[in-house]
């Protein structure tokens, strides 16, 4: 029985992506990475530890043709004997932050079809390319507490995050209907000290009611670590009965 796993991660250039796929690597996972830059330090990883380790520099607002590379990518390998294929849509993005009408028609088009159009592309080609695969196929959709709590100066966000959880519900009840389908979720992973959480503090008072919020919770240390989060995410991803909640929070 193959004990070989494959992981497609996409925004895994930094944050907690970067500590997911070091930890997937320390894991012994084949990986394929989607970001907008290749990370030297996590090929030097790969290479060090002698696993295979794709990183592909793509625009995801441009995520069509990402979509069409990974169809290709998957179908060339048939199955290749992988023990579990998994899909992890991690990629995010916020535009200016500021209410919907001070935001400029293109950013908001960019970070809708990075948090939302991709993931749903993605999802949509791993599907089909292993949907005659023997292995445990997972799509693990990185949500947010922001797709469950509306929030001023963040509709963009907001929206992306919300239309992720329900097109994961959609996905998890037709996966059931197949005799090998994919297990889905869409995965709140608490409150993580990036560069997103820096952006956020970053805002100009004027235009975000909840700055002083986001500005407390660094000053009493209630952000995780990148690499703590990974690891509660990976532990998520990995127990008996992922799937059985299509959305979720890590803290559950």
């Amino acid at each position: 029985m193959s004990t070989r796993h494959l992981t497609i991660l996409t925004g895994a250039s930094r944050g907690m992506g970067l500590a997911m796929a070091q930890q997937l690597l320390d894991a012994g996972h084949d990986l394929l990475c989607i970001s907008r830059k290749p990370n030297e330090a996590l090929a030097a990883q790969a290479k060090a530890s002698g696993l295979h380790c794709e990183q592909w520099a793509q625009d995801l607002a441009r995520a069509d043709t990402a979509a069409a590379n990974l169809a290709f990518w998957l179908q060339e390998r048939a199955g290749e004997g992988y023990a579990s294929a998994t899909l992890i849509n991690n990629a995010g993005l916020i535009p200016r932050i500021a209410p919907l009408g001070d935001i400029a028609a293109a950013d908001l088009a960019d970070a809708l079809r990075v948090g939302l159009e991709a993931p749903m592309l993605l999802t949509g080609a791993f599907l089909r390319a292993t949907a005659g695969w023997s292995a445990a196929r997972k799509v693990l959709n990185i949500s947010s507490g922001m797709g469950r709590n509306a929030m001023a100066s963040q509709a963009a966000y907001c929206a992306a995050k919300a239309g992720m959880d329900h097109f994961t519900r959609c996905v998890a009840l037709e996966e059931e209907q197949k005799r090998n389908g994919a297990r889905v979720c869409s995965l709140a992973p608490g409150v993580i000290d990036t560069d997103m959480q820096v952006q956020l503090r970053s805002a100009e008072p004027r235009d975000f009611p909840n700055l002083a919020n986001f500005q407390g919770m660094k000053d009493k240390g209630a952000l995780a670590t990148p690499k703590d989060a990974a690891a509660r995410v990976l532990a998520y991803l990995a127990r008996p009965d992922f799937g059985s909640k299509p959305v979720a929070d890590v803290r559950d």
